[in-house]
């Protein structure tokens, strides 16, 4: 039941992408590849799941004891983080997801490092004055106000 979830969840994220070119989803064909109604099929980049084997069905368990393993690693790794601030807004984001606590945590923090050594005092401002504590948001707004990107 869990990875049946998982591939929904994964589904339910994509299609604004989708959306936005005016593409219809009409099938899951692995955790990580869809069928789109032009006959197109997208992989999802960034999206670590199982493959399916040749008889087309995964296999629970298997599935099962990866996301349980994932999670777990996940788990221990929110345990040991330093910063308190980003760990807190990573749980807020995803407060039953360790997976996605991790890599929230990781983005913030890298980009959190980035903003403190932004040399550009009026888009840092800025940046801080839109998104206080969002430092994602902070680095792309800073870097759209520098780069113009």
């Amino acid at each position: 039941m869990k990875p049946l979830l998982l591939t929904i969840l994964i589904c339910l994220i994509s299609l604004p992408v989708f959306a936005q070119n005016n593409e219809l989803v009409i099938r899951v064909i692995d955790g990580d590849t869809l069928k789109l109604a032009s006959g197109e099929k997208v992989r999802l980049i960034g999206i670590d799941t199982p493959e399916m084997h040749e008889s087309k069905k995964l296999h629970d368990y298997k599935m099962q004891q990866f996301v349980y393993k994932k999670q777990a690693s996940a788990y221990n790794y929110m345990l040991a983080v330093t910063d308190k601030e980003v760990k807190k807004f990573a749980i807020r984001q995803y407060p039953n997801d360790y997976s996605m606590q991790k890599f929230v945590y990781d983005k913030q923090l890298s980009a959190k490092q980035y903003m403190k050594n932004a040399t550009n005092s009026t888009a840092k401002r800025k940046a801080q004055q839109d998104y206080p504590y969002d430092y994602s948001m902070q680095k792309y707004i800073y870097d759209k106000f520098v780069y113009g990107n």
